[in-house]
């Protein structure tokens, strides 16, 4: 079985190298900006400021075949699976944020944890359990 991915865009950040880029997403973070291919504009439709999406990113130059690391938090071994480490078989990451405000084929969020020039796999609007 096989998969083709097509990139939508791109997420321009303020993090040009690893070391700067945080660990996780913060939404108190700097103002990031998810950039659509001017073709994919028309399914920006219907999305609004103050909106929480759920944006999927693809990390290059990773480690596919890492499957137990080292925790940073807990400073235990666990599956890759039970992180949010990029070293993964597929480097897929995501992020629940808030819209911002969107202006043409941009949508504006903040505090994502990539760098900049990532590549943008999808957006969807978030799905939340207010039972919680």
């Amino acid at each position: 079985m096989n998969a083709t991915l097509e990139f939508i865009g791109q997420i321009n950040t303020p993090y040009k190298n690893l070391e700067d880029c945080p660990r996780n997403i913060d939404p108190a973070g700097p103002l990031c900006e998810l950039v659509l291919n001017k073709a994919m504009k028309d399914g920006m439709s219907g999305l609004v400021p103050g909106q929480k999406i759920l944006v999927l990113y693809w990390f290059e130059d990773v480690d596919r075949s890492r499957y137990q690391q080292l925790s940073r938090k807990k400073g235990k071994i666990f599956g890759v699976f039970a992180l949010r480490t990029p070293h993964r078989p597929n480097p897929i990451a995501a992020a629940l944020v808030r819209i911002e405000s969107i202006e043409n084929n941009c949508i504006f969020v903040k505090g994502l944890d990539c760098l900049d020039g990532t590549p943008l796999l999808d957006i969807k609007p978030a799905i939340l359990d207010e039972r919680a």
